[in-house]
């Protein structure tokens, strides 16, 4: 039998309403300072049912931030500082298919990423590491979410591939045709590079995508309109946060060592010679990939 985790921390990324959960206790705002500027926002830390929580609005509170000027290293070294050992990412997103229908959550298990304009990695000169990202959502979380959704009868669909796009403008026709094309089943703005830059972090990462709408391929969907989106993200709220309950009560079940191996990426990961490694660049990584870090430098 597996060990089980001392201390797990559930971290939640996600609208700023997110945090507002009956019985959530001991709840704090505090500012979670790192080496990669400025997070979205300050933390909200909380207890649910004696489980620690960790609350990080992706835009900032009053949707400040753009899915572009997301300081995304900055979010997840500060879910890192912060004792965080998994995470459950909710974002709103289009769908593909018509079965996908607004109100469905969907919990993904593949990303195509069409990002541009953003910082993708903690590494670089002076430190080099390739985390494999062939199964980008852990499982496991991928499971106590699916179990939770059922378990509080949220409309629900196992699997998919979420395009993410750069934003922040919605998808061309033609572009929206294209992905379909691709066998895409949402897409979004956010989930990327938030997903890489969790795995060379080392944290369990899962995405649930909520369904807001059928992008502009749908005949009767031909523009995105904001206020409906809104209106089904108000829709949605309440069943986010009871899924956010749902899986907080299945964290004492987290084992110490994730059998995905998500929690320890990067034990293969670095390329880069010990004496060729930049102590600047290695002082920055102090959080994110400080347990192979000190465990290298204890070998020489």
């Amino acid at each position: 039998m597996s060990k089980i985790h001392p201390a797990p921390v559930l971290g939640v990324i996600g609208g700023s309403g997110l945090y507002e959960i009956a019985g959530l206790e001991d709840v704090v705002w505090r500012a979670v300072v790192g080496p990669w500027g400025e997070p979205s926002d300050e933390l909200l830390f909380g207890r649910l049912d004696q489980m620690q929580l960790v609350f990080l609005p992706r835009h900032g509170r009053g949707h400040r931030h753009s899915p572009s000027t997301i300081n995304y290293r900055a979010n997840i070294d500060a879910l890192k500082r912060a004792g965080v050992t998994d995470i459950i990412s909710l974002s709103a997103v289009g769908s593909f298919r018509e079965d996908l229908s607004p109100g469905t959550f969907v919990i993904v298990d593949q990303f195509i990423d069409r990002t541009f304009a953003r910082e993708k990695s903690f590494f670089g000169t002076g430190m080099v590491a390739h985390v494999s990202m062939a199964h980008p959502v852990n499982q496991r979380l991928g499971d106590w979410c699916e179990a939770a959704c059922n378990e509080i009868a949220i409309p629900v669909h196992r699997g998919g591939t979420y395009l993410v796009m750069e934003g922040p403008q919605f998808s061309t026709l033609a572009e929206s045709h294209l992905y379909r094309g691709w066998d895409c089943d949402v897409i979004g703005m956010t989930n990327m590079p938030e997903a890489k830059l969790a795995r060379e972090a080392e944290i369990p990462y899962c995405t649930v995508a909520m369904v807001t709408d059928y992008d502009c391929w749908h005949p009767d969907h031909d523009n995105v309109v904001v206020a409906d989106i809104i209106q089904v993200l108000l829709d949605n709220a309440d069943k986010a946060r009871a899924l956010v309950r749902a899986v907080a009560k299945r964290m004492p079940q987290r084992p110490l060592h994730c059998p995905s191996g998500d929690d320890q990426a990067l034990d293969a990961a670095v390329i880069t010679a010990p004496a060729a490694r930049d102590p600047a660049t290695l002082a920055r990584l102090d959080a994110v990939a400080g347990r192979v870090l000190v465990s290298t430098e204890d070998e020489e």
